[in-house]
């Protein structure tokens, strides 16, 4: 395919240079316009036989991955992946650059088709949440199995290794990271991989971040991008994290919610006491919690802050365009085994135009085998709120501790000093952090025709254009400090048990990933 193309601008030089009257700065734009306009495009069946062709080794090479831990906590298996990022991509031929923040190292790997051709910046997260490797079904995380469901419906390694040809799309690998996000992280390298193989290129630019905290939200991310603009600067951004809708089809999300975490503790006695001795007399703090929970939302499931939903407002192109996703509402309630919905918005795709108020966990005293006769000290509560474009998550925490004001606890910066407990019987205390910003991109700007394009060759209909995702992304600062349209690449299942016990990633997903990325390289940008 390449010889063709060299021999044919062989051909156009000698004949170009007999004519005398031609400059030669001509020469060379009609020579670098024949490179680009004359470059052959890779059918969809192709794609998909090559992928398939690559299929074995890319998952020899993503089991190799998912051995290394990734806590992003530590330092020392922060450098391992980085190390290991490091030497695929220079494999690649792609120049590679460590970029130094406040924190953990960022890998910004590129490589160049073109001076003057655009350029695509991927995002890729390389880290993982931590893992209680008690509650796994396997002898560890970082020791990657594959699983098949037995007719007990219940998943089971599967004693043989893995045939070199033949395999299950259903069959899952099982580790830490498989679906967030190494799985999708491989789905790339081994497009790019293919590409090598082939010696085809891009006819555009291609950069590759690498983070390795986004799992602790990224915090020193929106500093190193403003501190690196030049060397990140690109025209698009593709961000290869998330999980696919629900229905599993091939899925791109046009956006993503910001969050904003908290925790809220409510003070009892100075220390647990003896439930038997001091019931009736002591206050217990989980009654006070349990009534200052329950008070931030109504029967109806929305969050009674006043003003939380301000400023969102879906107009009938937008319910259009939100509820033409293929979802039935009932089949989403049948597979979660719930009755009914917070009635924030009538469709999935419309509750997730919204923030959401979520209590991510909660704690007071002992439960299962270690319960104990006690009134315990204190009760907390970990919160979680999700942030749309519209939201501000200052303003909204601002108005969280409003409540809390209002439910007569008086907060305090840490644990209550003698005084404070002798004067006030509401204690409690409220922290807050800021985390990911949301974005949204619209889906008909040339990013999403060309993913449109791309996609339809490999997928025809087949696929999934999403607004918005309930998830969060550490992407805003890439949009508004380079000025750039973003889109998150969808590649694992959505029953991928993703931050918990027992990972995993449907291997026909991991093979339709790499067909995904494959039709993405080899699709021109207009």
């Amino acid at each position: 395919m390449k010889s063709t193309h060299f021999r044919h601008t062989y051909l156009m030089f000698r004949f170009y240079s007999g004519l005398k009257s031609i400059h030669f700065s001509l020469l060379l734009s009609i020579l670098f316009f024949s490179q680009f306009s004359d470059a052959q495009k890779l059918s969809g069946k192709e794609i998909n036989d090559l992928a398939k062709h690559k299929f074995p080794e890319a998952i020899s090479n993503l089991t190799s991955f998912l051995k290394l831990p990734n806590d992003g906590h530590f330092e020392k298996q922060i450098q391992q992946n980085l190390q290991w990022c490091d030497s695929v991509f220079s494999k690649l031929k792609f120049r590679t650059q460590v970029i130094k923040t406040d924190g953990a190292p960022l890998l910004l790997a590129e490589k160049k088709v073109a001076p003057k051709a655009k350029t695509i910046l991927f995002y890729l997260q390389i880290d993982g949440q931590p893992v209680d490797t008690t509650k796994w079904n396997q002898q560890n995380p970082f020791l990657p199995v594959f699983k098949e469901i037995d007719y007990k419906n219940k998943w089971t390694i599967i004693k043989s290794d893995m045939p070199e040809k033949e395999f299950n799309p259903d069959w899952r690998i099982f580790a830490r990271s498989a679906s967030d996000s190494k799985g999708p992280a491989m789905s790339l390298v081994s497009a790019l991989q293919i590409l090598q193989d082939r010696n085809i290129e891009p006819t555009f630019n291609v950069k590759v971040i690498m983070d390795f905290q986004e799992e602790m939200g990224s915090p020193s991310l929106p500093k190193a991008v403003m501190q690196n603009r030049k060397v990140l600067a690109a025209d698009m951004l593709y961000i290869m994290d998330g999980t696919r809708h629900l229905s599993n089809l091939p899925t791109l999300t046009f956006g993503a919610r910001g969050i904003a975490t908290a925790t809220l503790k409510v003070f009892g006695p100075r220390y647990p006491l003896h439930s038997g001795q001091y019931g009736n007399f002591a206050p217990n703090p989980v009654f006070g919690m349990a009534k200052l929970l329950a008070s931030l939302k109504d029967e109806q499931g929305r969050v009674t802050l006043q003003g939380f939903y301000k400023g969102i407002e879906l107009s009938e192109k937008d319910k259009l365009q939100l509820n033409s996703v293929p979802e039935k509402l009932e089949n989403i309630k049948n597979r979660l085994g719930i009755a009914s919905i917070d009635q924030v918005g009538s469709t999935y795709q419309e509750t997730l135009q919204y923030p959401s108020l979520n209590i991510r966990g909660l704690n007071a005293a002992w439960t299962g085998d270690g319960v104990r006769t006690i009134i315990p000290s204190e009760a907390v509560a970990e919160i979680d709120m999700r942030l749309v474009p519209e939201s501000d998550g200052e303003r909204l925490m601002q108005l969280l501790k409003e409540h809390i004001l209002n439910q007569g606890y008086h907060l305090v910066d840490s644990i209550p000093t003698e005084e404070e407990r002798k004067k006030y019987s509401k204690l409690a205390s409220f922290t807050y952090r800021l985390g990911s910003q949301p974005f949204r991109t619209e889906m008909d700007s040339p990013i999403g025709e060309q993913l449109g394009r791309a996609m339809r060759k490999v997928f025809g209909d087949g696929f999934i254009k999403m607004r918005t995702t309930g998830g969060s992304q550490p992407i805003a600062p890439f949009i508004q400090t380079l000025g750039i349209p973003a889109v998150s690449i969808r590649i694992p299942n959505p029953d991928n048990n993703i931050h918990s016990p027992n990972e995993n990633l449907r291997l026909g997903n991991f093979l339709e990933g790499i067909i995904t990325c494959l039709a993405i390289l080899d699709e021109p940008l207009k």
